[in-house]
């Protein structure tokens, strides 16, 4: 019981007090240690819930992947079918969900169904294929998509619109955004601080989707017929309604750009995105540029034709600029939107509302005042109780409290209004551990032992059911962090790192401060 050597007693205030002073900045104002430079600083955020900001909830539209799916098999087919020697097929038609075309040639169909199989794959280890291909009438090929492919397609894009989100909202300079899958197709956003989310809505609905395509060499003309391999994409540039005729192939796409940013104009200083292309996208811009003098092409942004310059000489640098009825801000979220990528799949917001800075200081109060009540309700209850083991306990829950605010400022958490409730829980049950001990020594002493073999069998026979009940505590603790979401997961973080820390102190500290009084002051008798 008193083997509790010098080192292990100093190690212990070590790792307490260096915790403790990791928490230290989370209750000085940010102008205050915003001045420690280069000094660690870290400190716990507040959550949207305490800080105010902005909520999204964007939900994704699945219809339009399974569309764009269809359109991106039809180009590859397209280029399957052209490769040497060349497969003859008639119009490729898209309806119901479906590719079917002609091949001109029967004797043809087995070469064209190797190659349309290499188009196919497996879906995860299921080994169900992402398209059915069938033949019928001996000629004409029908590309089905399976519900296994559509699926990992929509998980596929579902995690890269995330990260996509994540990127740019980083980019704006947000602190500590919250950005979390909810279901198969809607993404929760929460930006903290964030007053104004007109920004955010615009930035986010950007899918951003970039493509240089040559204009065509026919005119649009209202309610006409559109030519083969062109379409008619809007073009504001031309006024209101105004339409411009473009090749439905694309010459180069956002996926070869390497660096977007927003720039002025030398000519009369007006807003445009200059952006520059990787060697491959550099190369192919030239080669285009080059064999295309005098032609114009078109800079289109999320099926919008942004410019359609005429190109006066090659371009071989690899980089140009966007122009357009752009200001400062639209040309800085253009250029942000196209830095990070595009969008897989279109985003809508179904849900959004603003929480003001003023109802989360009240639920910070809130969340004070319930903590110290608690606090000084456990203190009174304790000391009057166990006396001086009881002080031991009190004196391990403020620590404990601390040590929370510092693990969570040192692994960069958000404190939410849940958490201030896993705060208020865990000063209840903090002292579950020191009630079981202090209870269990009482009745080693009823049995006639001494005080030093009192103690140490209250610590060594309560340690048990302690440590099994907090690991039930810990079971759901994670399992809500696993499952939960959002204010569910808040609250389970706070309640994981306060088993943690309150088993420590409650059990390993207390034992500690008992040992050092009972070697310094040798008590025949304890009142508890």
């Amino acid at each position: 019981m008193l083997d509790f050597p010098r080192w292990k007693v100093i190690s212990i205030f070590a790792f307490l007090a260096a915790l403790m002073a990791l928490a230290i900045p989370s209750f000085l104002p940010e102008s205050v240690t915003d001045r420690w430079g280069a000094f660690p600083h870290p400190r716990v955020n507040k959550g949207l819930d305490l800080a105010g900001g902005s909520y999204l909830l964007l939900e994704a539209n699945t219809d339009e992947l399974v569309k764009n799916r269809l359109e991106a098999m039809r180009e590859q087919i397209v280029s399957q079918m052209a490769l040497s020697p060349a497969i003859p097929i008639g119009d490729i038609a898209t309806d119901n969900g479906k590719l079917s075309f002609m091949l001109r040639n029967v004797t043809q169909l087995d070469a064209a169904r190797e190659r349309l199989n290499k188009l196919t794959g497996g879906v995860g280890l299921t080994g169900q294929r992402d398209w059915d291909l069938q033949v019928v009438d001996s000629s004409r090929v029908v590309m089905t998509p399976t519900e296994a492919g559509i699926n990992a397609s929509i998980k596929e894009a579902m995690a890269t619109a995330t990260d996509v989100v994540r990127t740019r909202i980083d980019k704006l300079g947000t602190k500590e955004p919250t950005i979390v899958g909810q279901g198969t197709s809607r993404i929760v956003v929460q930006v903290p601080g964030l007053k104004d989310p007109r920004a955010l809505r615009e930035l986010i609905g950007k899918t951003a989707k970039l493509e240089f395509k040559m204009v065509a060499d026919q005119p649009y003309t209202p309610g006409g017929i559109i030519p083969a391999g062109t379409q008619a994409l809007p073009y504001p540039e031309g006024g209101p309604g105004a339409k411009i005729l473009v090749k439905r192939q694309a010459i180069l796409t956002g996926d070869q750009l390497l660096t977007a940013k927003q720039a002025f104009k030398q000519e009369d200083n007006a807003p445009i995105v200059d952006f520059s292309f990787n060697s491959d996208g550099g190369r192919k811009f030239a080669e285009v540029t080059q064999a295309n003098t005098g032609k114009r092409f078109a800079v289109i942004v999320d099926d919008a034709v942004i410019s359609a310059p005429r190109i006066n000489t090659p371009i071989l640098g690899g980089a140009g600029y966007i122009e357009g009825s752009f200001t400062v801000e639209s040309a800085n979220n253009l250029a942000i939107a196209l830095s990070s990528g595009k969008l897989p799949i279109s985003l809508k917001i179904v849900e959004e509302r603003t929480v003001g800075p003023d109802l989360g200081q009240e639920s910070i109060n809130a969340g004070v005042r319930a903590s110290a009540i608690a606090v000084i309700l456990v203190i009174v209850f304790m000391i009057a109780t166990y006396g001086r083991f009881g002080f031991y306990a009190d004196y391990a829950v403020i620590i404990n409290v601390v040590v929370i605010m510092g693990v969570l400022a040192l692994l960069n958490g958000t404190l939410t209004l849940p958490g201030i409730a896993g705060f208020v829980l865990t000063i209840g049950t903090a002292v579950d551990a020191n009630v079981l001990i202090n209870e269990r020594i009482r009745e080693e002493r009823r049995r006639g032992r001494s005080v030093i073999q009192s103690v140490e069998l209250g610590y060594k026979e309560a340690s048990r059911t302690i440590f099994e009940a907090n690991a039930t505590h810990a079971i759901s603790g994670v399992i809500m962090l696993m499952l939960g979401s959002g204010p569910v997961k808040g609250f389970a973080v706070v309640l994981l790192i306060g088993i943690i820390t309150s088993v420590f102190t409650s059990v390993t500290f207390t034992r500690m401060l008992v040992v050092l009084w009972i070697r310094r002051n040798r008590p025949t008798e304890i009142n508890i």
